[in-house]
């Protein structure tokens, strides 16, 4: 119940101080800002006050200190004028938010729900599909960083700092320090995100697009996002062309039994599909694959989203619905004495933008690149006011920097700089084995981003200056993620893709109801409509589907009760000699550290753990012989399941006769804990 008072502080004082520095906004806006801003605070001021106070309840009552002091500063800034009323304009908001922010948000919760640790009758621990890689990494960092100095180590790599962007992570931590149980630690933000990532996102397409229909379809785009690979499942249905694990999607015949396929296949949908060399689908549902099991992902978006909107909302003049006001002569920046400058936007901007990169590093350069885009498009057309537009972008620019840099040089350079993993040139992303293109260059974003890639192209040979300023941000982040790989994971790119499709699909759905507009008095028409919305969601629905459906068991119940055990027997930071299995209830369910993880995380992190690896192979084989790996890595607990013993020659009676046995269980997964003493 304290986290959740925690929580509703910190939501309290950011809308506070959103009304306090905004009033003339709309309310559902000051709303939306003001509870995203509570929680990147509530993110960031436990992990400032850390560095004084570790990560524990004095850090936190500290940061709820100075919470108080900037909403008392807030009030002292506070513009005086008087509230925005309630407009017709935002009664539609209303009804847009409700149409597409509550049944999207129904889904994620429910995918949040049953993805997350979800206990069941027999006592074990069931995620999803999606869930079942990622999440025991954000799980070992949550629990791991409870009472941990700052900077902290990897759990899975001690002696490592972590560089991973934290602040998701921590965030859970701070609920369990408050008396949430690991479960609902997570699901609690993780729920809560959610809803304002859509909800985030559904406004700033109702401040970009041209018409309330066409701020609905964007947000549908982005959210049920897939491409064309449903129409493999339609494809030669009559023949049966492949088998399990090759072409499987054609791997029986009939449509029906091909959709049965997809929803209880492991990565048989028809977006990241798992075959990659046969279809080659790598567009995720960004429900699915991102929202849900990456939190960072999750979070960043969730924070980036509210710098988009005040960029936007800063530079361009506030409207009627339905007013092209991009069009008036000079583009968007030559009429400067219709923007609304203010300071504390600026201000607020600059901070919001500076903290991103520990929330999401990708959303934060994301945003820096858009933001590189907007501004040559505003220099280059502000003509006699450029002194003035250079003004805005520089105090912009350095405000964010101040606030970032530090970040980066504590955490994300000390990662990247001379790490040949990192930065690398790579043509046209994972389309490109490095012997060559897959697919053809267009055909591979038309298939695996369907028709909205085909309206943005479209829509950019139209003479519209809001679609061309908008993509003049857009494409320098997809000009960026199509040259440069920017971590050994070649696929993590999608996440600067992503933000680029966040702005593009507003393009999409303006200029496709363009289109529709232009076909008025065809008989054709809604049979071009309902054939298009199949076409647009029929893959990203299928991937929604095929996610609600998938139940995997993570953890046992007998993992689950070694975890409670280990929880409550053993010293908060001792450190674990276990195998490198990614489910592993040391790290992720105790919290507790281990030798080394699995290459899953920490190669795509840009680290090297095979000397880590050969210790622990050495010690399980001959315990005796490599009695120094204890003592080189300060091993405190020797840890022994069905997993090492599967993984590794596991000498047992040698590690009986020489270690104290604490904990051992019966049944399908024996595991059996020893004590190390006197090394």
């Amino acid at each position: 119940m304290l986290g959740i008072l925690y929580l509703i502080l910190f939501g309290y004082c950011g809308t506070l101080i959103l009304f306090c520095l905004f009033p003339r906004k709309s309310l559902l806006v000051r709303i939306w800002l003001g509870l995203c801003l509570g929680l990147v605070l509530m993110m960031w001021l436990p992990a400032i006050a850390a560095f004084i106070l570790k990560f524990s309840i004095g850090a936190h009552a500290l940061a709820m200190g100075v919470l108080i002091l900037l909403s008392v500063l807030a009030y002292v800034l506070r513009d005086k004028a008087s509230w925005a009323p309630w407009t017709e304009q935002d009664t539609r908001l209303l009804k847009t938010l409700a149409f597409t922010v509550l049944p999207l948000t129904l889904i994620g919760a429910y995918l949040q729900w049953t993805h997350i640790i979800m206990p069941v009758s027999n006592g074990s621990l069931h995620v999803g599909q999606s869930t079942y890689g990622d999440l025991p990494l954000h799980l070992s960092i949550i629990t791991g960083m409870r009472n941990a100095s700052f900077p902290a180590d990897y759990s899975i790599l001690p002696g490592y700092r972590l560089a991973y962007p934290f602040l998701a992570d921590t965030l859970s931590t701070s609920f369990m320090l408050l008396g949430l149980p690991l479960r609902a630690a997570v699901l609690v933000p993780g729920i809560l995100m959610t809803a304002l990532t859509f909800t985030g996102y559904a406004i700033l397409a109702d401040r970009m697009a041209a018409s309330k229909r066409a701020a609905i379809l964007a947000v549908f785009l982005f959210f049920v996002n897939g491409g064309l690979g449903f129409m493999y499942l339609v494809d030669m249905q009559g023949e049966v062309l492949g088998s399990y694990g090759n072409n499987e999607l054609q791997s029986v015949k009939g449509l029906w039994e091909r959709i049965e396929a997809v929803l209880s296949g492991w990565y048989q949908t028809p977006t990241n599909h798992a075959e990659f060399g046969t279809y080659n689908l790598r567009w995720s549902n960004v429900i699915v694959d991102m929202m849900v099991p990456q939190r960072t992902t999750l979070a960043g978006w969730c924070q980036v989203l509210p710098c988009l909107y005040l960029l936007y909302d800063t530079l361009q003049p506030p409207t009627p619905w339905g007013v092209e006001f991009m069009n008036d002569e000079g583009g968007p920046t030559a009429v400067w004495h219709k923007r609304e400058l203010t300071w504390r936007q600026m201000l607020l901007l600059g901070v919001w933008a500076g903290m991103l990169p520990m929330v999401n590093t990708h959303c934060f350069l994301a945003l820096a690149l858009a933001s590189l885009g907007f501004m040559i498009y505003d220099l280059v057309h502000c003509r006699h006011e450029m002194k003035k537009a250079f003004l805005f972008w520089l105090v912009y620019g350095a405000i964010a920097a101040a606030v970032a840099l530090p970040q980066l040089f504590i955490w994300t350079f000390g990662q990247t700089v001379g790490n040949e993993h990192f930065l690398t040139f790579h043509f046209n992303w994972v389309n490109n084995t490095g012997g060559g293109l897959r697919d053809g260059y267009l055909w591979f974003y038309i298939k695996n981003i369907g028709v909205p890639f085909i309206l943005i192209l479209l829509s950019l040979l139209e003479k519209n200056e809001k679609r061309r300023f908008l993509a003049a941000g857009a494409f320098v982040i997809f000009l960026a993620a199509e040259l440069i790989q920017f971590q050994p994971n070649e696929y993590d790119n999608n996440k600067l893709f992503y933000i680029w499709y966040m702005l593009c699909a507003v393009l999409a759905a303006d200029y496709g109801f363009e289109l529709l507009d232009r076909m008025k008095g065809l008989r054709a028409r809604p049979v071009v409509a309902a054939l298009s919305l199949i076409v647009f969601f029929s893959s990203g629905a299928l991937s929604i589907a095929r996610e609600c459906k998938s139940d995997y068991q993570m953890f046992s119940k007998e993992a689950v009760a070694a975890a409670e055990f280990v929880e409550e027997n053993t010293e908060p930071h001792a450190t674990f000699l276990t195998g490198t299995e990614h489910i592993n209830l040391i790290c992720s369910l105790a919290g507790r550290r281990i030798v080394c993880g699995t290459d899953i995380y920490l190669y795509m992190h840009g680290y090297d753990t095979e000397s880590r690896k050969q210790d622990i192979r050495a010690f399980y084989a001959d315990p005796v012989g490599n009695i120094g790996v204890l003592t080189k890595y300060g091993v405190k607990y020797i840890f022994v399941s069905s997993y090492e013993r599967s993984d590794y020659t596991v000498n047992t009676q040698a590690l009986d006769a020489n270690f104290q046995k604490i904990y051992e269980s019966a049944g399908n997964d024996a595991i059996v804990i020893y004590a190390v003493s006197g090394i």
